[in-house]
């Protein structure tokens, strides 16, 4: 049995649109109905079953969950906010109390307002700096007394890339420029987010989504070069120096958001491969392929904490999602094991890690793919999988991890 830090977090994440389903006024249902993706219908049922489910994870000794406020619930017209759906986030997260879970809570989990995103969402600055701003300022000021933790935008890059790079996800754009201008506010949407909700009390972590990237051939290095500069760069100059540098972009001063987040987190789910004509593959490229295309190699969850160590020694580290997408949780158990082997070496080496939190608690809606692809500790019938004993057992202390 291993002996974790007086204070670790155990957790699991989710989202409001894959746990809840779309939301009315989202850009998220318009690009469903327009056949863009499949249909999430009511999520996974935790709008009506969110006590239950936070009992369940208190009994596995997952004492933390990460969720996300809809924007496009509390606030479906421009200064027009829904009652009822503020009540029913407030007594989301009293219920989480009442349960022994702490509530963490992200701002943006990919899908926005429509109203905001006919605007042209975090294409300009002026939709960051007017609407966003007074949103943040909103859920601060309406739910800061029952949130525990903070973690504004889920993955900056992730969210530009899918929308503005042909990914798949609304807008459904390809274009760099566009790209580089939504990585530049989303970013900074991030930070400036984050130095308001500190002023809560409560703590901040990022969800930057991390990859080690390895070129693919001769003429890749330069190309991954860049990606690293998206990735990594976009954001590692606003921890370090309070300097934003996005790739194509004027670098934006912004020292006062230096210190805008108390812990970093980020999420991992793969190592990059890297082409010299810009396309992604699998690495390694033995390892075995989830579903959603990632190599399963958990190493790279080993390379990024390196990394980190390199770029921003001291720093306070969080894990903000780990987990697996497969229907064989067998191999789920090994990759979590593995993973949690990789934080147990990382604590010793005395690293200021804080927590991990599981992707996810409860299977869910997985974007472009549906129900199809699981994800969950649970299945959405609430049956347990073996995977939840591997991270209870971490958690709780009671067996060998």
């Amino acid at each position: 049995m291993r002996d974790w830090p007086s204070g670790f977090l155990w957790g699991t994440g989710a989202s409001s649109t894959q746990c809840e389903g779309a939301a009315p006024a989202s850009d998220w249902i318009d690009w469903e109905r327009a056949g863009h993706a499949p249909r999430s219908g009511g999520g996974n049922g935790f709008a009506s079953r969110y006590a239950e489910d936070f009992a369940r994870y208190a009994a596995a000794g997952l004492r933390q969950h990460r969720l996300s406020i809809e924007w496009a619930r509390i606030e479906p017209e421009e200064g027009r906010r829904d009652p009822a759906a503020i009540e029913h986030y407030r007594d989301v997260l009293a219920a989480a109390h009442a349960a022994g879970v702490a509530p963490w809570v992200c701002l943006h989990h990919f899908t926005l307002p429509r109203w905001f995103a006919e605007r042209g969402g975090f294409a300009t600055a002026r939709n960051r700096e007017g609407a966003w701003r007074r949103h943040v300022e909103f859920v601060a000021e309406t739910f800061g007394d029952r949130v525990a933790g903070w973690k504004p935008v889920n993955e900056p890059v992730a969210h530009a890339a899918a929308g503005w790079l042909g990914m798949g996800f609304a807008p459904g754009r390809d274009d760099f420029d566009e790209f580089a201008a939504v990585l530049e506010n989303v970013q900074l949407a991030n930070f400036e987010a984050a130095a308001r909700l500190r002023q809560t009390g409560a703590p901040v972590a990022s969800i930057h989504n991390l990859s080690t990237l390895h070129p693919l051939g001769e003429g890749a290095e330069p190309v991954a070069e860049v990606f690293d500069a998206v990735l990594w760069g976009s954001w590692l100059g606003i921890h370090r120096e309070g300097v934003l540098r996005v790739p194509g972009r004027r670098p934006v001063e912004c020292s006062a958001l230096a210190d805008a987040f108390d812990w970093l987190g980020f999420s991992y789910y793969s190592a990059m491969g890297i082409r010299a004509d810009g396309t992604r593959a699998p690495y390694p490229a033995d390892a075995p392929v989830s579903p959603l295309g990632y190599a399963i190699w958990p190493e790279g969850f080993r390379l990024v904490f390196e990394r980190l160590q390199r770029e921003l020694p001291g720093t306070p580290l969080l894990v903000s999602e780990y987990g697996l997408g497969t229907d064989d949780d067998s191999r789920r158990c090994e990759y979590l094991r593995a993973g949690l082997g990789i934080v147990a070496g990382v604590l010793a080496q005395g690293v200021d890690l804080r927590g991990f939190f599981h992707w996810t608690g409860v299977d869910n809606y997985e974007w472009l793919h549906g129900y199809d692809v699981t994800f969950g500790l649970f299945d959405r019938d609430r049956r347990p999988r073996a995977s939840l004993d591997v991270l209870a057992a971490a958690a709780t202390g009671s067996a060998p991890a």
